[in-house]
């Protein structure tokens, strides 16, 4: 009997390749172990507690909130100066005489009071006669408090996010096994290839040679129904798309470009509750919503340079809100250090979001105060938004669709009392669409 390959040769060779593959994965799995815990960064970073009869910080804190927090911050100045350290400077029964009325300390002849007016722009800080001692006291117990160092996690110096570490397999490791195992099954096949050649040349077996037929493409086409049938099907299918294509011309569903100050809707709209109206006011008598002037930015931002510690999400960080904040301080010209306005201003090109054909009317006032419609139904929830975009397709035939589902709003509407009437009957309904208003009519929006 002839012998055929040395079998055993090839069995210790898939044997010891298996057996690497799984000491590989095993070792792999052992080394994945969770971080371990800093046990020493717990009590560095808790807040030093203020000696007892020096006053309750945390009472404090809500009544520098209340009362200082327009004016003051602990660690930068604003309209008055930065307020952590303040025990240390002066004396306490100064202060108490400063807080409670400070105007008729200036006008006493103080140095050390007229010193801080005329270094502060001379602005006047308002009396605060209502507050004890003790009041005063706890509020200097929270300006005594040391700096917290915060750190937040998983973001880098330039405010973008940084990806977080994360235990088990990376895909590396995951991808090099499985390019292992592709690999061994290849040499696999080869050695099993080559093992049944030699048997069938050993045993005088011929492969019988595979005999030639018509290809598939060679036979559709002398099959004439076929190529009739596949040439309507594709006629039919590019129509189809050709059509859906250009019924979207003009459709910028999900567009959202990159401003030229980033503006965050889910810091504001969402995380501090600021109503809509309130910076885009002409919603509510114009046909327009209107941009938002910078002096309303300003209205809460001459007094916010920067955002908290905790502002960190969505690959943003505190560092890239606060490079924000100075680009609009840049754009209106205001120093925060002198608590002043230069002169010095840059325009600031916004990028139009929603933008209507010319030849479509719509009018913000009628749908809003008239029809009380809220913001959400067409801009979608822009209080989750951290980059604005469109929410809606804003085509006609979503209009219509809002025109016959949306109920007129006629609770204290006077001047659709009389339409409703007449036209309830008409149609034997309690409430009437806005399509049944005549919301459906081509001169409502186009005119």
């Amino acid at each position: 009997m002839k012998k055929v390959g040395n079998h055993n040769s090839i069995s210790r060779k898939i044997v010891f390749s298996l057996a690497l593959m799984l000491t590989f994965s095993f070792t792999s799995f052992s080394q994945t172990t969770p971080p371990a815990t800093d046990a020493a960064a717990a009590p560095a970073a808790a807040a030093t507690a203020p000696a007892a009869g020096t006053g309750d910080a945390a009472a404090g804190k809500a009544l520098f909130g209340a009362n200082c927090a327009a004016c003051h911050a602990l660690d930068k100045k604003m309209t008055g100066p930065a307020l952590r350290g303040v025990a240390a400077k002066y004396d306490k029964e100064w202060l108490y005489k400063w807080i409670n009325n400070s105007s008729a300390l200036i006008k006493s002849g103080d140095a050390k009071a007229i010193k801080i007016f005329e270094e502060n722009n001379k602005a006047v800080m308002t009396a605060f006669p209502q507050l004890s001692t003790t009041d005063i006291d706890n509020i200097i117990a929270y300006t005594s408090e040391p700096k917290a160092e915060v750190k937040a996690p998983g973001v880098t110096p330039d405010g973008k996010g940084a990806p977080v570490e994360e235990s088990g397999l990376s895909n590396n490791v995951i991808l090099g096994a499985l390019s292992l195992v592709m690999l061994m099954l290849v040499v696999m096949l080869f050695f099993v290839n080559n093992v049944l050649t030699k048997v069938a040349k050993a045993n005088g077996i011929q492969v019988a040679e595979k005999e030639s037929s018509v290809s598939l493409w060679k036979a559709f086409a002398r099959n004439q129904f076929l190529v009739l049938v596949a040439s309507i099907f594709l006629l039919l299918a590019s129509g189809y798309f050709v059509y859906g294509w250009m019924m979207q011309v003009g459709v910028d569903q999900d567009y959202a470009p990159i401003q030229p100050i980033h503006y965050s809707h889910r810091v504001h709209a969402g995380v501090n509750g600021i109503d809509c109206k309130y910076c885009h006011s002409a919603a509510r008598v114009s046909k327009n919503a209107g941009i938002p002037s910078l002096n309303v930015c300003m209205n809460c931002h001459k007094n916010i340079s920067e955002v908290s510690d905790t502002t960190n999400t969505d690959g943003y960080g505190k560092p890239f809100y606060d490079a924000q904040i100075q680009k609009l301080y840049d754009a209106v010209g205001w120093d925060k250090a002198t608590q002043k306005y230069t002169g010095k201003t840059q325009p600031v090109k916004w990028v139009r979001i929603h933008n209507l054909p010319d030849f479509a009317y719509f009018n913000h006032s009628q749908h809003v105060t008239v029809a009380g419609i809220e913001c959400q139904k067409c801009h979608g929830p822009v209080e989750t938004y951290e980059v604005q975009k469109q929410f809606a397709p804003l085509t006609m035939g979503w209009c219509i669709k809002c025109h016959r589902e949306t109920d007129v709003k006629m609770e204290g509407n006077a001047y659709y009392t009389k339409i409703h009437e007449e036209l309830s009957k008409k149609y034997g309904v309690e409430k009437l669409t806005a399509a049944q208003m005549g919301g459906l009519e081509c001169g409502k929006c186009h005119y």
